[in-house]
């Protein structure tokens, strides 16, 4: 079957709807439209009125392309329901009504956890309770509504993968035993969750590749959970090895990728070059699933507000320690002030941007009164009385509420998905994985396979705790070194897990994973990235994949929404790494003239 993507997130390109049911054949077209930060912003929308909650974008989308897809014979899957996919599925009822489109809508809920606390109660109060809270369901509640004969599924939090996996388990009439199957699926839909960025967006290499308009990306599943990830013809971008690593690395955390259905083992993963776009994906091993599902809380977790001086010239340090002098005293009973001093600054530079440095102050209280323009308003007044060329980069705000994401486990049994099918029958799921085998399975697949019993489960070493990394000589890399930067020899990729991070760091040759897995140890890491020291630092290997992934605990404070540091979602900081120099062999590195150095 094929299955594509057509959004990675709530903002993604509006018209790659439209493009990939025009695009080429297609079976299901689903999209990810929640991440920690849509779901706050949901749960804000939500206060406001409570028919909202979802993406509005997508209900848009389907003004022109429910048609389209009717036409095609393409079910869509979405998680855009996101605190509301009941009004979410009651809108597209009423745009299929409209346009006269017989198509059948079906939606899962269960996810929500409220009450966690009063969300009206924790806009004004942030110790009172959660704004939103919510499990992350599998896809066993997709399968049932697709089995249902629903046209359309529309959920509420699931995990990104599980689009897919659900879609695949309707269509293969997979029982909840088929872990291997469910796995191979599960990383297919991690690959295509982040739309573009399977097909080169935000590729470490895209100087390689014309990656313009990236094409979104496509997955050939077979019955035996193995897939082919592609995207159509004559669109941008490039589907690679080197791609699809990157996407399986981003935003994971160790060997095994936990799910509600199944536990894939990523470090059974192997990919190999199948043709000009063509990435076939093989060998995943699915263990079972843990006995808990992720929960994700948002909370308002108070008020922020920030000034950036620019200090031009020369005495770049003294103009910075002279500012945060003059502001002690207003910053006094505020509960937290932050201080960062960008030296973006060039010496002898040609143009006034250039020999500026940006001295940024962020304050955050639980009272909007305290960091509103009563203190931001005492940056101002410096303007005559402060260092040389005093200005700042804009006039200071009102305070802004910010928000606090945190994970937590809630047992599986306690959480019930609840398949509402096209005529309102309210279908309980169990935990598990998807529903027991159907009596008429994949209504519109053509020739659907009778699945055989699931094989004997595929045996794989335990991969162990994370390791700090060997270091050492490696064996067949003596010789002559150059200073350079890693990234002459090694891609990264990196994101956000609630207030922690990962990087994810690949080699393209055997040589230089055999010299990465030996020299990048959780030391040089720490080393590399001055930032992450003093906190807790993780390193896996996946030798299929030769690659090395990284998570550093606690580096994002509370969450993207906190906006803690300068990269609040650490996507930059694989690139940082990338660019830091350390000793590397010198038959590893392209020629000095290759690279400009």
């Amino acid at each position: 079957m094929r299955i594509g993507n057509a959004s990675g997130f709530y903002g993604d390109r509006f018209d790659a709807v439209r493009e990939m049911l025009t695009g080429g054949p297609l079976d299901v077209l689903t999209g990810d439209y929640l991440a920690e930060l849509t779901m706050l912003i949901l749960g804000r929308d939500r206060l406001k009125d409570p028919s909202a909650g979802y993406a509005r974008t997508f209900l848009r989308q389907l003004e022109d392309g429910l048609g389209l897809a009717h036409e095609k014979g393409v079910r869509i899957v979405a998680n855009a329901g996101g605190l509301n996919p009941a009004g979410l599925a009651g809108a597209i009822r009423e745009l299929a009504a409209k346009a006269g489109l017989p198509v059948s809508v079906a939606h899962v809920e269960g996810d929500d956890l409220m009450p966690y606390g009063d969300g009206a109660a924790a806009a004004a109060h942030p110790a009172a309770g959660a704004l939103t809270a919510n499990a992350y369901l599998g896809g066993a509640g997709i399968t049932a509504c697709l089995r249902a004969g629903a046209d359309v599924v529309v959920t509420g939090r699931v995990t990104d993968a599980a689009l897919v996996s659900g879609s695949a388990a309707w269509w293969f009439d997979w029982a909840p035993d088929d872990r291997d199957r469910l796995a191979g699926a599960v990383v297919a839909g991690h690959v295509l969750e982040c739309g573009a960025q399977a097909t080169g967006g935000n590729y470490a290499f895209f100087t390689a590749h014309d990656v313009r308009r990236p094409g979104f990306p496509l997955a050939e599943v077979a019955e035996d959970g193995s897939s082919v990830i592609t995207k159509h013809p004559g669109t941008g971008g490039a589907v690679t090895v080197g791609t699809v690593t990157a996407q399986l690395l981003y935003e994971t955390q160790g060997a095994r990728y936990l799910g509600p259905d199944v536990t894939a083992r990523l470090d059974t993963v192997r990919l190999t070059d199948a043709g000009p776009d063509r990435v076939a994906v093989s060998g995943v091993v699915g263990e079972p699933p843990p006995g808990t599902l992720k929960a994700g809380v948002t909370r308002i977790g108070g008020w922020r507000n920030e000034v950036v001086f620019v200090l031009t010239g020369l005495d770049i340090d003294a103009k910075a320690a002279l500012v945060r002098a003059q502001m002690a005293e207003a910053l006094a009973g505020v509960a937290a002030a932050d201080w960062t001093l960008a030296r973006t600054d060039h010496a002898d530079a040609d143009t006034e941007e250039t020999a500026s440095a940006l001295l940024r102050l962020v304050v955050r209280d639980p009272s909007a009164d305290r960091v509103g323009r009563a203190l931001t308003g005492q940056a101002v007044e410096l303007a005559l009385a402060s260092y040389p060329g005093f200005h700042v980069t804009a006039p200071p705000g009102p305070a802004q509420p910010y928000g606090v994401f945190e994970s937590a486990s809630v047992p599986a049994t306690a959480v019930t998905a609840v398949a509402v099918l096209p005529d309102g029958t309210r279908t309980p799921v169990p935990p598990g994985g998807p529903p027991a085998r159907s009596a008429n399975p994949a209504a519109g697949a053509p020739n659907p396979p009778a699945t055989p019993p699931p094989p004997e489960a595929k045996a794989a070493p335990d991969p162990g705790p994370p390791d700090s990394g060997s270091g050492g000589a490696v064996g067949g890399l003596a010789g002559p070194t150059r200073r350079a930067p890693l990234g002459l020899v090694a891609g990264a990729r990196s994101g956000d897990k609630g207030g922690d991070a990962n990087v994810g760091v690949w080699t393209e040759s055997a040589a230089a994973w055999e010299w990465l897995h030996a020299t990048l140890t959780v030391e040089r890491f720490r080393e590399l990235l001055p930032e992450t020291r003093g906190l807790p630092v993780a390193r896996h290997a996946l030798p299929n994949l030769r690659a090395l992934n990284f998570t550093v605990t606690g580096i994002l404070g509370a969450g993207v929404a906190s906006a803690h540091r300068f990269d609040p979602q650490a996507k930059a900081l694989g690139e940082w790494l990338r660019a830091r120099h350390l000793d590397i062999p010198a038959h590893l590195l392209p020629a000095p003239e290759e690279t400009g150095s």
